[in-house]
């Protein structure tokens, strides 16, 4: 809970959302219990599962809450939609990005829908884990999770039966990361997020068919590639290896705990990008890398797609967005028990995470209103682009492999 907010400030803008969603629930039964699930999710609660929110809103069992999650008759993707809304009323501005993410929740034995032994980034290591693809929505007012979607491996969706178990429906396949990715950001251009710009990293990233996805729906990108990403031939870190000195020119990719995150960034244009049967060129793509000043061998690199009229300074703002998402990953978990289910099906699964979201988005615009309250709107920045210089340059790189086919039609 937000320490410095006034309980009847709380309380009026928790009963505002709540009112908002509360047709998404028919009887009067499971709109209760998702207010009291809601309002245990955002509680000083150990541990946020069934039993310990049922003791924490006064149920004497946790039957109801339970019964809220695995039998009551409501659509996840319902208030998924609803929380896209109220994020984009609170915190939409035209220059939004969307971040795209996967994290892990460790989990016991082998009959929770999606979990087996597999890489866990979050967790550093192989563990017997449930792996989902998230995406945030992050403008200069705040950030906010807005979708979900748990990945399903092979080992279920090539067993029925054990599907059946889950209660996984027939129809839901087999699909990549990067697939649920795409669905999620065109589920995000067919709503009410104002975004214009996508970020993700290099599991994402180094997948072409994911950039140029990205810009068939005319989307900008900055995304991160691994360092043996090839570029027209040569390896990302071979050609960043080449730009001079001069080159690397010192930028915020935003604000940190301690102040602006400063790095070292160098970039080059490569081929710039038309429209079908275009004249002129709609958006150039770059390269860029960002080096940390105290290590300077700890070098991350990047693709982009962007405006014409876009600088290496935006190009830094925008990479540095995909932190966000951790931000929120953490705060989720941490302050809304995104993590401490203790669901098996799938269907409890997207609801317990869908009201976690729920209650992420609500400290997310609470906090927000709190910050904007202190700060006249004139002083605040509206663009991801306006808080460093314009000038920021790039230099020209010279190589056969790029200079062979200077567009992309």
């Amino acid at each position: 809970m937000i320490d410095d907010v006034p309980a009847t400030a709380w309380e009026q803008g928790l009963e505002e959302l709540f009112l908002r969603i509360g047709h998404r629930f028919p009887r009067i039964e499971p709109r209760r219990r998702m207010r009291d699930y809601v309002r245990g999710l955002l509680g000083p609660v150990g541990r946020k599962n069934s039993w310990q929110l049922a003791e924490f809103v006064g149920h004497s069992t946790p039957d109801g809450l339970q019964h809220l999650l695995a039998k009551s008759r409501w659509d996840p993707d319902e208030i998924r939609d609803d929380v896209q809304a109220y994020v984009a009323e609170h915190l939409g501005i035209d220059d939004g990005v969307l971040i795209i993410d996967d994290t892990g929740f460790v989990k016991k034995g082998i009959t929770s829908a999606g979990v087996q032994r597999q890489y866990s980034g979050t967790a550093g290591r192989t563990e017997n884990c449930q792996i989902s693809v998230f995406a945030a929505y992050a403008t200069t007012r705040g950030h906010a999770l807005v979708d979900r979607e748990l990945y399903l491996p092979k080992s279920w969706t090539d067993d029925a039966e054990r599907c059946r178990a889950a209660r996984i429906p027939q129809q839901r396949g087999f699909a990549t990361k990067n697939d649920l990715a795409r669905a999620m950001v065109l589920r995000a251009q067919a709503g009410p997020l104002p975004f214009t710009w996508v970020t993700a990293d290099a599991a994402y990233g180094q997948d072409s068919r994911f950039r140029r996805f990205l810009e068939d729906t005319g989307l900008s990108y900055v995304v991160a590639v691994p360092k043996s990403q090839q570029v027209h031939g040569p390896r990302i870190d071979y050609l960043i290896g080449q730009a001079p000195a001069e080159a690397w020119q010192r930028l915020t990719c935003g604000d940190g705990a301690k102040g602006p995150r400063l790095y070292d960034w160098a970039a080059a244009r490569l081929p710039a990008v038309w429209e079908f049967d275009g004249d002129e060129p709609t958006r150039q793509r770059w390269m860029l890398a960002r080096r940390n000043i105290a290590k300077p061998d700890e070098i991350a690199y990047f693709l982009a797609s962007a405006p014409l009229h876009a600088t290496v300074a935006d190009l830094a703002l925008i990479a540095g967005c995909r932190w966000k998402i951790e931000e929120c990953f953490q705060s989720a978990k941490n302050e809304c028990g995104l993590d401490q289910y203790e669901v098996r099906r799938y269907i409890s699964w997207y609801r317990h995470i869908t009201l976690a979201m729920l209650a992420h988005a609500f400290l997310a615009v609470t906090a927000a209103q709190e910050r904007e309250k202190g700060e006249l709107e004139t002083t605040r920045p509206t663009s991801w682009t306006s808080p460093q210089p314009r000038s920021a340059a790039c230099w020209q790189l010279r190589t056969d492999a790029l200079l062979h086919g200077q567009s992309t039609r």
